[in-house]
């Protein structure tokens, strides 16, 4: 089978990986879109994401759907042939966070297309690939592929907001728009007139665009800070009132964050991570499904397997885009 290789910074390639037997608790399947995701984006323009470098050659992609084409002999409730989302996740369920409903912090994850841990754990943007029966959800036959793949990653803003807390009615601010963060006016203008946003702001345009919201002891009550800038942290600490609570979501560089721990502590603010998802995979695959959610306004384009390296290129312009997928059979 072909695969999307990254084998360092700005050295991708597509290439034949092996294939082997399934165990009994495995499923084959065939992957039918892959979104490029900005930790693919970091790995193939830096080598890189954070601190987990590539140190051997990886298959990247996470946020993928296919069919499943193949069941190990102790696999049930799975039909060959079905539609289905593929959950990037494979938790042990043994650990205690597991076993507590925090599967996301596992403590022996395997996380497709991450080189979190040595050897890496290779990724979804390959014809096929084998998961274990855990990690595929099926799907109705009418379900559209290409949205399904969303699925990961709207998974990972249900779990931030999971973590921000109770968010009806509040004043909320997110810094970063689109899949990955970015101060680009066309991602900002797709949140603000298809996603149903507020207000949006380009604050290399407009450096001083947060000052207003920093008069009068703060606006907002929670903030997410998505685009994995030091830059965009600090700069919510003055714009939340007393008592609000930041999510950071995005994975910063490398390095030191100062950070204004005085005003953190005398308005008593609360900075709180969010990392992956847990049962929020499962809920992004039903509001998907049933319609409940719209992914189409961050939909780009459609690149063939053979086109990566191209797509991996433009997927970094986001003047022009939102997210660019594969399809990779």
């Amino acid at each position: 089978m072909l695969a999307v290789v990254c084998h360092g910074k700005k050295d991708l390639r597509v290439e034949a990986q092996p294939n082997r037997a399934l165990a009994a608790d495995e499923v084959r399947v065939s992957v039918a879109f892959g979104g490029i995701c900005g930790s693919d984006l970091h790995y193939y323009h830096r080598g890189a994401v954070g601190d987990f470098a590539v140190r051997e050659p990886l298959v990247l992609g996470h946020e993928i759907s296919g069919h499943i084409i193949e069941l190990g002999s102790a696999v049930s409730g799975l039909t060959v042939g079905s539609k289905a989302a593929l959950n990037p996740s494979k938790p042990c369920l043994q650990c205690h966070y597991c076993r507590d409903g925090r599967s996301n912090l596992c403590s022996n994850m395997y996380f497709l297309g991450s080189a979190g841990r040595f050897p890496h754990v290779q990724g979804g943007f390959a014809q096929q690939l084998i998961l274990r029966q855990d990690q595929i959800i099926p799907v109705p036959a009418t379900t559209d592929l290409l949205m399904l793949s969303v699925a990961e990653p709207l998974s990972v803003g249900l779990h931030a907001v999971k973590r921000a807390g109770n968010v009806f009615g509040k004043r909320v601010l997110v810094t970063g728009s689109g899949p990955i963060g970015d101060i680009e006016d066309h991602p900002l203008q797709v949140a603000r007139e298809q996603i149903g946003v507020h207000y949006t702001h380009n604050v290399a345009r407009e450096p001083t665009a947060l000052d207003m919201y920093a008069a009068n002891g703060g606006y907002f009550d929670i903030a997410l800070e998505a685009s994995g800038s030091r830059e965009a942290l600090q700069s919510l600490f003055s714009c939340l009132k007393r008592g609000s609570r930041i999510v950071q979501l995005g994975m910063l560089p490398p390095g030191s964050t100062p950070l204004p721990i005085n005003l953190l502590q005398t308005r008593e603010l609360e900075l709180v991570g969010a990392f992956r998802a847990h049962d929020e995979f499962a809920l992004a695959v039903q509001l998907l499904v049933a319609g409940t959610v719209d992914a189409t306004p961050v939909l780009s384009g459609t690149f063939a397997l053979a086109q990566a390296q191209a797509a991996f290129e433009q997927a970094g312009d986001r003047s022009r885009n939102v997210k660019l997928h594969l399809a990779l059979t």
